[in-house]
């Protein structure tokens, strides 16, 4: 098939390599280059990387409904469009252009956790299983005519990080299998019914701020879904202390939530809404992530002590 890509992130990258192994890429499409760090230089996204490394043409409209754009797009003549967090909502005019219209690769088990943020959400929500739909695009957010779906068990510690990676891998292999039936006439798309999940709303910063009063499970999800971004976070002695590892223990203090309620040689316990979560990796300013042994031998924490909560 003579195929457009469109995608943006590190989780596109995986498919577009597969795509162009078994099809014609005539085109990536991907949101305009970012200046990054102190030097403001301009960066590549991780698919004008990857496409130009391929030596495949590459498109980075600021608004893909430009008629400019559509037009640019029609010129292709391609048989598919794949889209796989893209960034831009497409207008009618482009789901509709190719003979197989638009078919996205959506990090979730359609019609669970539509949005941007499906694979975070799923580990912070506490689900056991996740996994990969690719569907026929719509004007809709995420409401597309489903065409197929694999499954990911998520393990005890999974991470918003590792799932990443498992749904970046099936996401690939699943769009080849789809684009094949599709040629083949061999898939019956099927309606999305209501979601039964909230919207997957976009990670921000604030999210990781650790509110103490909640149960310790659902930090403990918490640290490990924003894991490696945006992380989750407390605050000690007036710094941001980045929490990247932690455990869930049986007991409760009764003391005040956000109390440091016993210090051991590899970590400490701090009292929460509901439960004890003992704190085993974090990172604090200007040093980098380290178990919590080691920083309490470079750092004192001691019983009674209070995480702050303060904006960050």
């Amino acid at each position: 098939m003579r195929v457009i890509f469109m995608g943006t992130p590190d989780i596109a990258v995986g498919t577009l390599q597969a795509l162009a192994k078994e099809h014609e890429v005539v085109l990536a499409v991907t949101q305009p280059d970012k200046p990054k760090g102190r030097g403001g230089k301009m960066q590549y996204t991780p698919v004008k990387e990857a496409a130009v490394s391929l030596g495949i043409p590459v498109c980075q409209p600021k608004k893909i409904r430009e008629p400019e754009c559509v037009k640019k797009l029609s010129e292709y003549h391609a048989d598919v469009m794949v889209v796989i967090a893209f960034g831009q909502i497409l207008p009618k005019e482009i789901l509709e252009m190719t003979p197989y219209g638009c078919i996205n690769i959506h990090a979730s088990l359609l019609p669970k956790y539509r949005g941007a943020a499906p694979i975070q959400w799923a580990v912070i929500n506490g689900e056991k299983v996740s996994g990969v739909t690719t569907m026929q695009m719509d004007e809709g957010l995420d409401t597309g005519d489903i065409l197929l779906k694999e499954e990911i068990i998520l393990e005890e510690k999974e991470t918003g990080g590792s799932l990443h990676d498992k749904i970046a891998q099936c996401g690939a292999a699943l769009c080849l299998k789809t684009l094949k039936l599709l040629k083949e006439g061999k898939i019956v798309p099927v309606k999305q019914g209501e979601s039964p999940t909230e919207y997957a709303r976009m990670l921000d910063k604030g999210i990781g701020n650790i509110n103490w009063e909640s149960p310790a499970v659902s930090i403990e999800r918490l640290i490990r879904g924003l894991n490696p971004w945006p992380s989750a976070y407390t605050h000690w002695n007036g710094k941001v202390m980045k929490i990247w590892q932690a455990e869930v223990q049986k007991g409760d203090s009764g003391r005040e939530p956000g109390t440091v309620v016993d210090v051991q040689k590899d970590g400490f316990l701090v009292q929460t809404g509901t439960g004890l979560l003992k704190i085993t990796e974090l990172q604090i300013p200007g040093k980098k992530r380290m178990d919590a042994g080691a920083f309490l031998r470079g750092y004192t924490v001691e019983p009674g002590f209070m995480f702050e909560n303060m904006t960050m």
